[in-house]
Parts: structure tokens; sequence; C-alpha cells
């Protein structure tokens, strides 16, 4: 059985100093910019450059973060900063952007690269995929149990996933709330956390219906040791370096079969206490909030934490040979658990005086390692028994053997990489196309066929679990059939296909990188989905490689923005009330019983959130409070290949789509997206 590595976070050069000398194997760090966590201190290169090379000190692994979207205008800089990461040897980048993953292997094709929590691998086929694509670890969603992310090992790729730290509301890579209410984008990084403040179900103005507890799995660490987890990562790049140590501790204590100290593990930060509820499938009290206890019990630990890592803690066991020869330079040749080695000569041995140089005194002399990552394990000396140093010259040799062991471990785990020069190409524009209409509905229904009578509807797009062959088979090529973005029962979606494929049904719409695996395996028409985040280019290009046709592209970029992603024809989402969180634990149902259903949760503005369970999926959206409306703005649309209109909650779809077919303005409650506001 692997050992799993321990994988901590780290903000700042403080957090990173703790999770190495707590005893973590590895860190993930982010940049000041294509970091996930912007909010976080995070490192410009030269702190970069100095976190790479106290990781190899110790012998750990340095992760760099650019698990952010990217705008095309972005790629310049995009491009400088990935070339000076690989040049000072970070040993893998975490990317959620297809159009990033793409980048990086045109600079380097041999630098690791693993697949962050927000490209929503969460099942079998997508691993697979992952693997496939030279991705040489998935970061796991974290919704997911025991036995899902055991199935997911058996793929035989890496396989990380989070232990310990924050859990979001929605599935990460999935959430749009943030952006839509504040422009605030998770996605690139800036998320505001809009779920940790007051939603309800019932009208409770206190009530915070999508603040779950923080995650711990700390007591289970042996079990996924056993089932293949190749990395237990715990979340907090935000969180100051005592909660780090904590965490780490706790996962080295119980990575060697001890009791881990939980106790302070929850006081140093928890949202009134810990959660399992995903991995064991308990989910029923998952909710929880910072409380003032809360707070008021960090503060009782943070300076015996403090103390875990003011030192550097000797982890490194060091064997050292003397040679004392008098008349010749004394030398001293030191060599790590690991092999490393280096050999240093000091001053000329002189003839003793009194007493000559034995190995007593050099075990005191060249033991004292106070203050380094190093503890003497061994030490030999060949001493003729009439030569001598004075103590000074030992220590000035042990210093420089130390000095020049540091070098040495840091130089041998360095990664090299291979790397080329890129020219990005220039900008490009969108052309012009004819407004055709793609709408989404939540079954066959009356109006339908309808629809589909309208020379500028060029398709449906229903549920693949509801079409049956109540759809006129004359209907079924221009019906797209749509994915839940996330549902762990793989072998049921794959039913789902095999059943609409047998009555005739051809196209899919791919919400996640599974679905592309899963639908080619069938033989299947792919198209993409908002799921899969599409926001540039070189993303575009790269979905047009893994056979999709189209692509629906972020709803996060502006017009402007839009019309640089060419390369595969890509639409734009024009009507409905966007998705903006999908859930695997429905936050109506645990506030209010799913006999008591609102459907909705308002927040403190008094607006309501449309919220529905898709129970075959075993998921829950949550919708925006308005819907999008853009009928008389869609001459500035006019670059997209195609438009959604989603009438998933919109019961007249008929009418809509005569709004848009003569531009009409609404005089409801409505919002423009972030077509023309944008992202941070």
């Amino acid at each position: 059985m692997r050992t799993p590595e321990i994988l901590a976070p780290a903000g700042s050069e403080d957090a990173l100093l703790a999770a190495l000398r707590c005893g973590a194997d590895a860190v993930y760090v982010g940049g000041k910019q294509f970091s996930a966590r912007q909010n976080a201190a995070n490192f410009d290169l030269p702190q970069l450059q100095r976190a790479a090379e106290l990781c190899h000190l110790y012998g750990a692994k340095l992760y760099l973060t650019v698990n952010t979207l990217v705008f095309a205008p972005e790629f310049p800089a995009l491009v400088q900063f990935l070339e000076a990461a690989i040049r000072l040897g970070v040993d893998a980048f975490l990317v959620q952007d297809f159009g990033l993953l793409e980048l990086i292997r045109q600079i380097s094709p041999d630098v690791p690269i693993h697949a962050s929590t927000q490209m929503t691998i969460h099942t079998p086929e997508g691993a697979l995929w992952a693997k496939e694509h030279g991705i040489s670890r998935v970061v796991v969603s974290r919704e997911l149990s025991r036995k899902e992310i055991a199935a997911i090992c058996k793929t035989g790729i890496e396989v990380e996933t989070f232990v310990h730290g924050a859990l979001c509301m929605s599935v990460s890579g999935q959430c749009g709330l943030s952006a839509m209410i504040g422009s605030r984008s998770a996605n690139r990084g800036r998320c505001a956390q809009a779920c940790r403040l007051p939603f309800s179900a019932k009208g409770d103005k206190n009530g915070c219906a999508l603040s779950l507890k923080d995650l711990c799995l700390v007591p289970y660490v042996a079990e996924l040791a056993e089932d293949g987890v190749a990395s237990l990562k715990i979340e907090g790049r935000c969180k100051r370096p005592e909660y780090v140590a904590a965490a780490v501790t706790a996962l080295v204590q119980a990575r060697a079969g001890e009791t881990p100290d939980l106790d302070t593990l929850r006081a140093v930060f928890s949202r009134s206490g810990f959660t399992d509820g995903y991995y064991t499938g308990k989910r029923q009290q998952m909710f929880g909030t910072r409380q003032k206890d809360d707070v008021l019990q960090g503060q009782k630990v943070l300076p015996q934490l403090a103390q875990l890592y003011q030192k550097p803690t000797p982890q490194v066991p060091l064997d050292m040979h003397v040679t004392v020869q008098t008349g010749q330079p004394a030398v001293l040749k030191l060599r790590d658990g690991d092999g490393i080695s280096v050999s240093v000569s000091g001053d000329v041995v002189q003839p003793a005086r009194t007493k000559a140089t034995d190995l007593p005194q050099l075990e005191r002399q060249l033991g004292k390692l106070g203050g380094t990552l190093y503890t003497l394990s061994g030490l030999q000396a060949d001493c003729d028994g009439t030569g001598m140093l004075p103590a000074s010259a030992w220590n000035a040799l042990r210093r420089e053997g130390i000095v020049q062991m540091n070098a040495a471990r840091i130089a041998a785990n360095t990664p090299k990489y291979t790397m080329r020069h890129i020219t990005l190409p220039a900008l490009p524009a969108a052309g012009q196309h004819t407004i055709q209409y793609r709408i989404i509905q939540k079954q066959w229904d009356s109006q339908s066929a309808t629809l589909l009578k309208q020379p500028d509807v060029e398709a449906l797009l229903l549920p693949a679990d509801t079409v049956s062959d109540a759809v006129p088979a004359v209907c079924r090529e221009r019906i797209f059939l749509t994915l839940p973005r996330f549902c762990a029962d793989e072998a049921k979606v794959r039913l789902w296909l095999e059943q609409a494929k047998a009555l005739g049904f051809s196209h899919v719409v791919c919400e996640n990188v599974s679905h592309i695996r899963l639908c080619r395996s069938l033989g299947l028409t792919l198209h993409g989905g908002m799921g899969l985040n599409a926001a540039n280019p070189s993303c575009l290009s790269f979905l047009q490689r893994e056979s999709l046709q189209d692509v629906i592209l972020s709803p996060e970029l502006t017009i402007a923005q839009s019309r640089h992603c060419t390369g595969l024809p890509a639409g734009a989402y024009a009507y409905g009330f966007q998705p903006v969180m999908t859930m695997r634990n429905c936050p109506v149902q645990a506030e209010a019983g799913c006999r008591n259903c609102t459907h909705g949760l308002t927040d403190r503005t008094g607006r309501t959130f449309p919220v529905y369970c898709h129970k075959a999926a075993g998921i829950t959206t949550m919708y925006n409070a308005v819907p999008t409306w853009l009928a008389d703005k869609q001459e500035q649309l006019s670059h997209s290949s195609f438009l959604v209109l989603d009438c998933t909650l919109q019961p007249d779809a008929c009418s809509v789509l005569r709004a848009y077919q003569n531009g009409e303005p609404t005089k409801e409650a409505m919002t423009r997206g972030l077509f023309f506001r944008g992202v941070e």
C-alpha cells in the first residue's frame, strides 16, 4: 500500500514554513495572478523561487495553482508567468481551463499537470479522460463518497482528494453565484463567498442555508490510503500559518497510526464543528456557520500552535565521514537519507600539542545541527591520532558542509523541463451570423413541436433522462440531449444515453470531460455546455480537437470578450434563469424538508432564488433570482453562432421565442447578466 502524500496550502511565506516544518510532503501555492484564491497573499516570482528552493531543500514538492479561467487578452502575460515558473522548477501545475492546459503543453511537453477540482472530475470516465490527455493527477470533487473515490483510484491515475478545510455549497467549477451577484467570479479566484451570507427557505433572516461546516476526514486517513488515494489535500490558502500547522500535524499523526488532536484542530478553525457527510453518505448534519465561540476557541490555541513551526524540526538524517590527517586539509563528507552527498575541505590539520582530535570531539562539534533540518545519524572518522584542529575550525567546516548539502538537495530535487518558444497568434475576431436559437426545455411538451417548426429554431435541448418515443421520430435529429453537470452514478448516465440512442437521438450537450469520453465511445455527436467554462480561443480549439461541434460560452464573458472566442462555433446564454449553483446537498430539504419544499431560497435583500432538484442525478440546482434578458440587445450578439433561450423555469417557451424574434424589451424584473459589466 502506497503511503499518501500530505499536501498543505500556503498563501504566504509563513504558512509555507509552517507546512514544511510540521512535515508536509508537498505544498500548493498561487501566484499573484491566475490563481483561484486571489484573496490570499500569494507569491510573486522572487517569492515563488524562494518557495521552490525551500520545498526542494526539505525534499517536498511545490505545486503551482493556475486554476482560473483566462480571457484572451491575458495570454501574453500568462505565457511569461508560465515560462518563469517552469524555469524555476515547480513540480506541477494545477489547471482548470482547457486553453491553459493546451498552452502549458505547447511551452513544455513534460511538465506535470494536475486537473484541478474546478475541472469537476468526479467519475472514472472523467479520470480516464484526464489520463489519456497526459494529466498525471486529478483532484476529485469534494462531494464524493468513499466508494466513489475508490472507483476513481482504480483507473490508475493519481488521485488527490480534499481531507480537511472549507466546503463550498456548490460543486467546484460550477458556481456562478458570486459572479452574478457582484461580478466576483469564483472561476477567476475572486469569490466573495456570497453563500456564507443569509439565505433561507423559510424566511429566517438569520438563516444560512448555503453554509456548510468544514470538512474533516482525518479519522479516515488509513482507509483513504488503503483505497489508493495518492494525496491528502488540506484546503486553506487564505488561512493563517497556525491553521496549516495544526492540519498538517494532525494528518502526520493519523498517517503514522497515532491519535491526532482533533479538539485543537477544531478549535483553530471550524464552522460549528466538522462534517464527513459526503464521504460517509450521512448528510443530515452538514450545515454550520462561524460562531463567536469558534473564534474564541481559536484565540486560545493560536500561541501553542505557533510554537510548532517557529524553528526547523530535524527531519533529514545525515551520515558524516571525516578524514583527519596531519599536514592535510580536513575533509568532511556528508550523505543524506536520499543518497545525496557532498564533500568539503577545511583547514590544514596541525600536529597536536596536547590532545589529538578523536571521535568524541568530532561528535560534539559536528553534531551541533540545531537550527537546521538535519540530525546526525552516524559519524565515521579516519584520524591519524596525531593531528588536531580547534573547535572553531570544525564549526566552520560543519557550517560549510551544511551550506553545500542544502545546495545539493535543492539541485537534486528541482526538476528540469524541456521548453519551447511559442508565438501567440493575433487576437481573432468572430464573424457575423444569422441568429439561430437553441431552446432549453424541462421536457417534451405540447409546444415543443410548434417551436421546431420555426426556421430560426435550430434545436431543442431536453434532459437525456426525459426523452422517449413520445418525441416524433422526425424531430429527434433536432433534439440535443442535456446531461447534469454532476452525477456520480456514471452507469445511470450511460444507460440514459444508450436508451436515447436506441430511439434515434444522436446529439448530446457535454457538461464535463466524463461526458466527452462517454459520448464519444457511444458514437454520439458532441456539443459543449456551459459546464465546460469555455472562455478563450485556445479552449475552443482544444474542444474542437475533442470532436465537439460547438460550445456554449461561459456566461462570465462580456460581449467584447466573447468576440475573441473563435476556432469553434460558439453560442451565448441569452435568456433564462441562469443556474448559479450545482449542489449535491439540497439546502431547502435541510431547512424545510421535502414535504414543505418552497423551491426557493430568499436572501437578505428579499430576492428569491429558485431551487429545484434533479432526483435522478442526485443533485440540486439553484438559479438566479431574475432571468437574463437580451431580446432587445441581440444585434450585439450577432457574432454568436447561436443563442440559447433557457426555458427550464419558463413554461411558455413560445412567448419567449416571439419576444426574441421581435427584439422586444421586457417590463419584468431582469438582468443583462455579465455581458456588459463582466467579472473581476
